[in-house]
């Protein structure tokens, strides 16, 4: 299954390009499931239907729904209240009912997480039940926290509730009783067994080849702004790039000056992009309509060049930002973590055991060190042409000596 993911800075044109990306699909004979994280029904207003929950048909071939972060809520708190029912009356505390339950702020990304889960495994149980999934998502720096979620709660897992621990589970009563307090449910590593689960099939379905990001901006400064801290947040995530859209662009041959002298401003802009983004992804240019597209003609329109195909990708696609660690001359290891866009002021980085604390652009991520590198020292670090160098000092006393 292929799976494109919809962002860009807030008022680009995201819900639209993503309604015309899943549109064109479908003209071209592909099932495709388009997806909106937004409790507005902005989707179903440029569709020209009305979404919900299930997904609705609005044309041959294309089906669209919208995220409920509310009932995901609600349906998931009352789980976890009934699996841990007896740690409740035990405590005398009064259960909730799901007449008083609201949702509470984080939960649209859990929601989130949870739908691109569902729509890896097929909305049947398979994973043949679309063949293109287009999920329209938050604001660029909302979409990517959101997508650096799993890999940051499997960590916290890992570390609150490790698995290993789970093999003393019979010894837990006779623990108990030596150490004078309860120990830990039996339900508790169960549910953390089965979110670390879900987590890992949302990680797996993000890191696969057949995840892209498409990158939805209104050429100008904002907007250049907005992506080159993109670049570097996607980088660090590992998140592959298929098309970098350029939505909105005006015409430039009009004779109104101020509209030509706002085409030229987008137009150096374009060049810039056209300069930048390329081998990572192709810049495509989306034409202004006049007005705000409304209904699937005006998406035919607007896909009709073709510069919202959605390309195959094949299965041992190359990662444009691969991480890599190489012997250097003088015997030092150095790690080269491709950060494109990053500023050499908004870096940080810390060495915690066997892991390593990046900051890039606003963004962190907590890198596990390669088993060679964790026998090392860091001995340094340099960003060079967009790539961050790390120096690794092999310790004397973990590695073996030559005679």
């Amino acid at each position: 299954m292929r799976t494109v993911l919809v962002t860009g800075p807030g008022g680009a044109g995201r819900t639209t390009v993503a309604a015309a990306t899943a549109l064109a699909a479908a003209r071209g004979g592909h099932r495709v499931l388009v997806l909106s994280t937004d409790p507005v029904d902005t989707l179903g207003a440029a569709l020209g239907i009305t979404t919900g929950s299930a997904p609705a048909e609005a044309a041959p071939g294309l089906w669209a729904a919208r995220v409920d972060s509310g009932v995901h809520f609600r349906a998931e708190l009352l789980a976890l209240q009934e699996r841990a029912g007896s740690v409740l009356d035990l405590l005398g505390a009064n259960r909730l009912a799901v007449e008083e339950l609201t949702e509470l702020p984080g939960s649209e990304q859990f929601a989130l997480l949870r739908a691109l889960r569902a729509c890896g495994e097929g909305a049947d149980g398979g994973s043949g039940a679309y063949d293109l999934v287009v999920v329209d998502l938050p604001p660029l720096h909302a979409a990517l926290a959101a997508l650096a979620l799993p890999e940051q709660l499997r960590r916290y897992l890992r570390r609150l509730l490790p698995p290993e621990r789970q093999a003393a589970r019979a010894l837990r009563p006779m623990l108990a009783q030596l150490a004078g307090v309860p120990m830990p449910a039996q339900w508790l590593y169960e549910t953390a067994a089965r979110w670390d689960g879900e987590l890992a099939a949302v990680e797996a379905l993000l890191a696969g080849p057949g995840t892209t990001v498409r990158l939805v901006a209104e050429p100008g400064p904002a907007g250049a702004d907005a992506l080159r801290t993109a670049r570097t947040g996607l980088a660090l995530f590992g998140l592959r790039v298929d098309t970098v859209t350029a939505n909105r662009t005006l015409p430039q041959d009009s004779p109104d000056t101020w509209l030509a002298t706002l085409a030229a401003q987008q137009h150096k802009c374009l060049a810039e992009w056209h300069g930048e983004w390329p081998p990572v992804a192709p810049v495509r240019e989306v034409r202004h309509l006049g007005g705000d597209p409304r209904g699937l003609d005006d998406l035919d329109t607007l896909a009709a060049d073709g510069a919202l195909a959605v390309e195959p990708v094949s299965e041992d696609a190359a990662d444009p930002w691969p991480v890599e660690d190489r012997l250097a001359e003088d015997g030092v290891l150095v790690w080269h973590l491709p950060l494109p866009g990053a500023v050499k002021e908004e870096l940080g980085l810390v060495r915690r055991g066997d892991e390593l604390v990046l900051d890039a652009g606003g963004f962190r991520r907590i890198l596990t060190l390669p088993s060679a590198l964790r026998r090392c020292d860091v001995s340094g670090a340099g960003l060079t042409g967009g790539v961050l160098k790390v120096r690794f000092t092999p310790d004397p006393q973990l590695w073996p000596q030559s005679k």
